[in-house]
């Protein structure tokens, strides 16, 4: 029996940041791949579907309307406009994972982060999350990984490398950092994050010695 459910643990929201060419979305796709019990949270946005996406898998699909009222009830963790349509991390999406004793994974950038953090800062969600910043072992790699990706021009990867510089700077906010120089050796190192916070004292509900007459 894992001892989450029989000492009554939360679980970990787990926040995972990094510049572009970092690899952070690799690191993500493995670390979720290798640990089934591990949930990713699901965004919500205003944009329309694309083909092949579905609702509550790939995205929660909201109305303009609709994302402003949710917004305007606290009901966002974080939230931001990209290219014109609004993005955002639902409260409930994550809690009802990490109050059920379960771990969740988010994908947010440092802005999200921040906004997340001043949100649940003193909170039961607060205490029950790691933020985890992914970093490259050098700028040059992380410039030489967005080129070798052959997908954006120059002007978009001049754009990239400007963010990714104010972003790589944010890297003391966050409770740890990981070099990427190899996606198998992160990955190792988040998992041991998650095992380690599984273990924390301020985690668990009650008192794990229901039979004795033990201090709260």
């Amino acid at each position: 029996m894992d001892d989450r459910e029989h000492i009554g643990r939360h679980g970990t929201a787990l926040v995972i940041s990094g510049p572009s060419g970092a690899g952070k979305t690799t690191v993500c796709k493995q670390l979720l791949a290798r640990q089934p019990d591990l949930h990713f949270s699901v965004s919500c946005t205003t944009r329309a579907p694309r083909p092949g996406e579905t609702e509550g898998a790939d995205y929660y699909f909201l109305t303009e309307k609709e994302f402003d009222r949710r917004a305007a009830g606290d009901e966002f963790l974080e939230f931001a406009s990209v290219h014109g349509n609004m993005y955002g991390t639902l409260r409930s999406e994550v809690e009802r994972y990490v109050f059920s004793g379960q771990n969740v994974l988010l994908d947010i950038d440092v802005q999200g982060a921040r906004q997340m953090r001043s949100r649940i800062i003193g909170s039961m969600l607060g205490y029950c999350t790691e933020y985890v910043f992914v970093g490259p072992p050098s700028f040059a790699e992380m410039e030489r990984r967005l080129r070798g990706r052959g997908t954006d021009d120059e002007n978009v990867i001049a754009k990239r490398l400007r963010n990714a510089r104010a972003e790589l700077g944010a890297w003391h906010e966050y409770d740890y950092l990981i070099i990427n120089a190899r996606v198998e050796a992160a990955v190792n190192l988040i998992q041991a994050i998650l095992t380690a916070s599984a273990c924390a004292a301020r985690r668990v509900m009650n008192s794990p010695w229901n039979d004795l007459e033990v201090p709260s």
